[in-house]
């Protein structure tokens, strides 16, 4: 049996992203009904292009200069990172052991 194959879905895979961090702008807190924790929408540019990315928190674990890996989606005219997956990427040739 075939698991792969979830019967006639054409959900489009997850793309991955990978670059430097060049540029961060937040903008926030939002709260779009009444009861929802507000949030933040900050816009990432990586390799000069832009994202979207959602979140909680006001500051994120990520600066201008790291080199960033991450998956989104592409939503319309916009570019979406998903949840959780925005972090630091390691070069293994740079560490130094």
């Amino acid at each position: 049996m075939n698991r792969s194959n979830r019967g006639f879905s054409r959900r489009k895979p997850k793309l991955q992203g990978r670059g430097k961090l060049e540029n961060i702008a937040s903008d926030g807190p939002h709260s779009d009904w009444l009861g929802m924790p507000d949030y933040y929408i900050h816009t990432l540019t990586v390799e000069g292009e832009e994202y979207k990315y959602l979140s909680a928190d006001k500051d994120l674990d990520v600066s201008i200069g790291d080199l960033v890996c991450f998956r989104y989606q592409e939503t319309g005219k916009e570019k979406r990172i998903d949840k959780r997956s925005l972090g630091i990427a390691i070069d293994p040739a740079s560490l130094n052991l």
